[in-house]
């Protein structure tokens, strides 16, 4: 039995068109131009192909999380604009002018150093409640040395916050939305782009909409606020062993499962080493069981996943070099990220280097 060299062990599929159809989704429902997130590596999946095919959407840009890969996508000859969304520390400007990458200043001394170095253009960030970062809604001293500071400040292209609980707390979403206005109200002018929207907020029609959105998770096939994208990625792992074990006896470190009956334990090449959690379900009345699809049927998983391999209970025949799919299939990534006591964010982004990415483009 002979495979292609990429699926020898553990690979995920990309589906790029499923992508595109969630980014026009995203674009018809908020009426919005896209700042697409491709941070942390495109959600895992690879931020170079993943922003080469949402090109197909026209986005205004893309937005990431550090200079590093801002420099990846311009390394790979992306030139639309690239918004770090870090807030700006003056030990990186010199970095950000050498690429023309757009920062985020929520710091009214790094704003200073900003201006003082460049004309270039830039994003001011208001905390209206993530308390993460930003300059806070209520801080009025700051508020009013910042409306000083840009009344004569080149480059200033945009404003934008970041909503906590858009998905889950309308009243709260809201009222940080009243605040963001507020304080826009407040400032000398208006820049050109203002926006809030992540996924969730995008998906609530024009209301939080601004001139650009930023959707994230929805894009590569996270469920958000009940609206189901098309499904992204699919990632799958062979099967490698396969034993038939006595009722009584145990399976894996600390032997903290052990078979009830005569079973087949299927070993499958995918640890936590390539992001497969070993974490265990949350607690409470019914506790989800962390399964795998495995030639058509879903099947537990048992005993505790390994760094590089991870044990199934299965009752059919099942021979080494099958296919085991862990999410994008019969299992959901969400479903998955449920199992596992985690998110589907953590789940798509843990996936290591040695879980190769194949893309397709299909439509």
């Amino acid at each position: 039995m002979t495979f292609s060299p990429e699926t020898t062990r553990a690979w995920v599929d990309v589906d790029l068109a499923a992508l595109v159809a969630n980014a026009r989704t995203v674009a018809a429902v908020s009426g919005s131009r896209l700042l697409p997130m491709v941070k942390a590596n495109g959600y895992g999946l690879g931020a170079v192909e993943i922003a080469r095919a949402l090109d197909l959407v026209d986005p205004w840009g893309f937005g990431v999380a550090t200079a590093a890969e801002g420099a990846a996508l311009r390394a790979a000859g992306i030139t639309r604009p690239i918004l770090i969304l870090t807030p700006l520390l003056p030990q990186w400007i010199d970095g950000c002018l050498e690429l023309d990458l757009r920062p985020s200043v929520g710091d009214l001394q790094a704003l200073e150093r900003w201006i003082a170095n460049s004309g270039r253009p830039f994003h001011i960030e208001i905390d209206t409640g993530m308390s993460r970062a930003g300059v806070r809604w209520d801080d009025r001293p700051s508020l009013n040395r910042l409306a000083t500071i840009l009344r004569d400040a080149p480059g200033w292209e945009g404003a934008f916050t970041h909503f906590a609980a858009a998905e889950s707390n309308a009243g709260a979403t809201h009222r940080q939305w009243e605040r963001f206005l507020e304080v826009l109200r407040a400032l000398p002018r208006r820049p050109p782009l203002v926006h809030a929207a992540n996924s969730a907020a995008s998906l609530q029609g024009t209301v939080f909409a601004g001139d650009i959105v930023r959707p994230g998770i929805f894009l590569y096939g996270g469920s958000v606020g009940g609206m189901e994208p098309k499904a992204v990625a699919q990632l799958h792992a062979r099967v490698v062993s396969v034993r038939s074990i006595q009722a009584g006896e145990s399976v894996g470190y600390g032997a903290t499962w052990t078979a009830e009956r005569p079973v087949s334990v299927a070993t499958i090449s995918l640890g936590y080493a390539d992001g497969f959690p070993r974490g265990t379900p949350p607690e409470g009345p019914e506790p989800v069981r962390r399964r795998l699809e495995l030639n058509g049927d879903v099947v537990p998983l048992v005993g505790r996943v390994t760094m590089d391999m991870c044990m199934v209970a299965v009752d059919d025949e099942v021979s080494p070099g099958d296919i085991a799919t862990v999410f994008g299939g019969m299992i959901s990534l969400d479903q998955q990220a449920a199992a596992a006591g985690t998110i589907s964010y953590e789940l798509l982004t843990r996936l290591g280097p040695r879980v190769t990415r194949r893309y397709h483009l299909e439509s």
